[in-house]
């Protein structure tokens, strides 16, 4: 891999953590949202498809 690939593939991880922590946060300061782990979990599945669009559509 590249470096251009590595720092690409590094900062959509940070991008991915960051979202993640904040849908968990977010779930944790509001009680109703319920499960912040699942909230995670979720968020993960649903970054992880969008990815997997685009770089299906890239090839």
């Amino acid at each position: 891999m590249s470096t251009l690939a590595l720092l690409v593939a590094l900062l959509l991880v940070l991008v991915v953590l960051l979202i993640v922590c904040a849908v968990g946060y977010a779930v944790h300061r509001v009680p109703a949202l319920n499960r912040p782990v699942t909230a995670g979990i979720a968020t993960v599945a649903a970054l992880a498809a969008v990815i997997a669009v685009v770089v299906a559509g890239g090839h």
